[in-house]
């Protein structure tokens, strides 16, 4: 059974959600403040995080970075406000979906199920990618860039797994999205796509502003560029 941690204030909606939640078969543990919410990360393990953004005592965003320092648990942020801004700075935090109020719950629902179907397919093909001076320990879950370790979210670490896996193959990102995320139902757009690439480019590229290992090429998608060698 999956173990849900539902951080939220709102108790109708509590309420509602944790019943809905609970007959799909999941376990629901909940905090209505970020002070609870601390104190039962600690004491629980987790398969996924609904947070809401604003809490009583404090940023929704805040814990999130907190979880992501220990953490690659995927994390749903529920918001009442549909600004470009705030919904980037969720995933630019570490955040791998987000739900603006209101919403239907038979979308919430599926929002959860893709998630954790995510999680799920992802298994690793090879104990070890290594290329560019980026090396993943797949057993581990490791990400290091010159020998020092890099913290990745879960979908910042699968995307990259992804690219490394087909290297100088320009991967559309119709391709990219329906690998790493349930297209059929478009959770995720070509816009959020782009916010994951420029996530992961600043914390693997020497220059995110002048990127050599993850390349766009315009109107047709990224590639995992690796220099061919080159025989004397």
């Amino acid at each position: 059974m999956k173990h849900l941690f539902f951080v939220e204030d709102d108790l109708s909606l509590i309420n509602g959600l944790s019943f809905a939640l609970k007959k799909e078969g999941y376990a629901v543990d909940v905090a209505r403040t970020k002070q609870e919410a601390e104190a039962l990360w600690l004491k629980e393990k987790f398969d996924l995080v609904i947070l809401d953004v604003s809490l009583p005592d404090g940023s929704g965003y805040d814990l999130c970075r907190q979880i992501r320092q220990t953490s690659t648990v995927p994390i749903i942020f529920l918001t009442a406000a549909d600004e470009e801004t705030e919904i980037i700075m969720g995933l630019d935090l570490g955040g791998d979906d987000y739900i603006t109020k209101p919403f239907k719950l038979a979308v919430f629902l599926s929002r959860i199920h893709a998630l954790l179907r995510r999680q799920e397919n992802f298994s690793p093909a090879e104990r070890e990618l290594a290329s560019n001076g980026i090396r993943v320990q797949r057993l581990e879950r490791s990400v290091y860039k010159n020998g020092e370790l890099v913290n990745l979210t879960a979908g910042e670490y699968k995307l990259l797994c992804l690219l490394m896996e087909n290297p100088n193959q320009v991967l559309t990102p119709e391709q990219i999205l329906s690998k790493l995320w349930d297209c059929d139902e478009n959770y995720v757009d070509t816009n959020t796509l782009t916010v994951y690439i420029r996530r992961l480019r600043a914390k693997i590229e020497d220059d995110p502003s002048d990127p050599k290992k993850i390349v766009t090429l315009r109107r047709l998608g990224y590639r995992w560029n690796v220099p061919e060698r080159t025989g004397v």
